[in-house]
């Protein structure tokens, strides 16, 4: 193992969480015990496991023959390590775009439920162009790069439709009119037509005595891993795993109990959309 190594995806989790899997139930072999056998330090192993660095074909190769595998098998993950790391569209850099898009845009690609919880903005998954314009020049984004960035944008949004999705946004985002209000009613008639597309848009009104209101977070949940939660700081983003992740199923429920139902949510929506 070595060379230059590709950053890791969501699909490591899932082939690490496989390979984990095998090695507790087809060997006896402890976790330092199989790193030694592939000359690997047992943290590169654990690393590996948890799809904390990215796996390669060549390693599992290596990690199957060690676990004596029969061939169909071995043939098997082989392939789906390979397939795996096709390139996507994040795979290609793109000047302007901060490297943290193409992150989140492939643990994206390989979430099968995504739930968003924005409290003061619109969710990056659901805004319109000039809303996001607006947000991008407020935040001092150079106006050469503005593009750049709502079309890596856009593309993170053709997850959508593809996903179980669901965003809960806080009142005070609809109100908040980046990009002047022309750009916020076009804004709010996207989201209230976002039910018709198989999104769900769900509203939690001010003043909410919860703690869960705190900060905004994207929660990405996999059919054969742990989920990842990805919180937005001011100069990257910040990815929460294992058991701190795990956290975070519960403030979805949370947030289902106080957040207006479907109905009312678009209710909410075209009452502001009249105010605006």
């Amino acid at each position: 193992m070595g060379g230059d190594r590709k950053a890791p995806r969501a699909r490591d989790r899932i082939i690490g969480a496989r390979l984990r899997a095998i090695r507790k139930e087809r060997t006896d072999l402890s976790l330092e015990q199989a790193a030694a056998l592939a000359q690997w330090s047992p943290s590169t192993m654990s690393r590996i496991e948890t799809g904390k660095r990215h796996i390669s074909s060549e390693d599992v190769a290596t990690i199957s023959t060690i676990y004596k595998l029969p061939l169909a098998l071995r043939e098997e993950l082989v392939e789906t390590a390979r397939a795996g790391h096709g390139s996507g569209w994040w795979d290609l850099p793109l000047p302007g775009v901060p490297m943290d898009m193409g992150a989140i845009a492939s643990y994206e690609a390989e979430a099968m439920r995504l739930t968003d919880w924005s409290v003061n903005l619109v969710p990056g998954l659901l805004q319109t162009y000039r809303y996001a314009v607006g947000l991008m020049r407020s935040g001092g984004v150079a106006a050469e790069v503005i593009e750049a960035r709502w079309m890596a944008r856009l593309r993170r949004q053709q997850i959508l439709g593809t996903v179980d999705y669901v965003a809960y946004i806080g009142e005070a985002a609809l109100r908040t009119p980046f990009g002047g209000p022309e750009a916020l009613r076009e804004q709010l008639r996207h989201l209230m037509g976002a039910r018709d597309r198989g999104i769900g848009v769900r509203v939690v009104r001010e003043h909410q005595p919860h703690s869960l209101v705190l900060h905004s977070w994207l929660l990405m949940e996999f059919a054969n891993t742990s989920p990842v939660v990805n919180v937005e700081a001011r100069n990257g983003s910040l990815y929460l795993h294992d058991e701190i992740a795990e956290t975070y199923l519960d403030l979805v429920g949370k947030l289902e109990r106080i957040a207006l139902s479907a109905p009312a949510s678009v209710a909410m929506l075209r009452q502001v959309l009249e105010e605006v």
